[in-house]
């Protein structure tokens, strides 16, 4: 079904969604939260959100800017590229830190349930959402069940508040796509993550998606890669097919 475009209540304001809900609920009525990358809602995060609609989930995609007024959508393949808007993106990221999720998880779960999702929780991120689908795992073991982070950045690194420090909070399966070569997650916090989620045994996979660019699964970035899409795909919804 299409995707529609909602508006939630929050305690630092009205933020923006977009609400998919699948025409035939899969058993137990499970639910996602699509956590988007750096270039805000827009109707590329919107098809992806019908995409797992179709396949059975209610999927709620939340505007992580919402704090900030006026900021609208960017170009997923000219914005990294500008000036302008390159200095925007990141001091909107920067005002986006990983510890808000667990402040607005409560809303964005009351919101799928009431859309029908009032079974267990998947978690999905990509780029800086990425970090904060797995720190919504750790914050909310008792609703989320499986999380995935895609070419997501900042999974492991030294900031006291790096996602990676909550692993043993998580009760999910976690999965983690990393792309080939990438300055936001390079080898030293894939490795770093790895130890953590091992030490607090977690149940998880970091995979490496050899020769695809950060933001490769994302259909209008500008390096989106349509097999190393499809790919991601096939390991999204087995993760959720097994764990919701």
């Amino acid at each position: 079904m299409p995707f529609e475009q909602i508006t939630l209540t929050l305690a630092d304001g009205r933020c923006a969604a977009l609400l998919a809900r699948p025409a035939t609920p899969r058993p137990g009525h499970p639910g996602v939260i699509l956590y988007m990358d750096a270039f805000g809602l827009r109707p590329a995060l919107g098809a992806m959100a019908e995409r797992l609609a179709d396949n059975g989930y209610a999927v709620l995609v939340p505007d992580l800017y919402y704090r900030v007024a006026d900021h609208g959508a960017f170009d997923a393949k000219t914005a990294f590229q500008v000036e302008e808007t390159r200095v925007r993106l990141r001091a909107l990221m920067a005002q986006t830190p990983p510890a808000l999720t667990e402040q607005d998880g409560p809303a964005f779960i009351a919101a799928l349930t009431e859309a029908g999702a009032r079974g267990p929780l998947g978690a999905v991120g990509y780029c800086m959402g990425g970090g904060r689908a797995v720190v919504a795992a750790a914050a909310f073991p008792d609703r989320i069940a499986a999380a995935a982070s895609f070419h997501g950045g900042n999974l492991a690194t030294e900031a006291p508040d790096s996602p990676h420090l909550r692993a043993a909070a998580i009760t999910a399966r976690l999965y983690v796509g990393s792309a080939g070569i990438d300055a936001g997650f390079p080898p030293d916090q894939s490795a770093r993550l790895a130890e953590a989620l091992r030490s607090a045994e977690v149940d998880h996979i970091i995979e490496n998606y050899a020769g695809m660019a950060h933001g490769w699964a994302v259909p209008d970035h500008r390096v989106h890669d349509r097999a190393g899409a499809a790919r991601h795909w096939t390991r999204l919804l087995t993760l959720f097919d097994e764990c919701l």
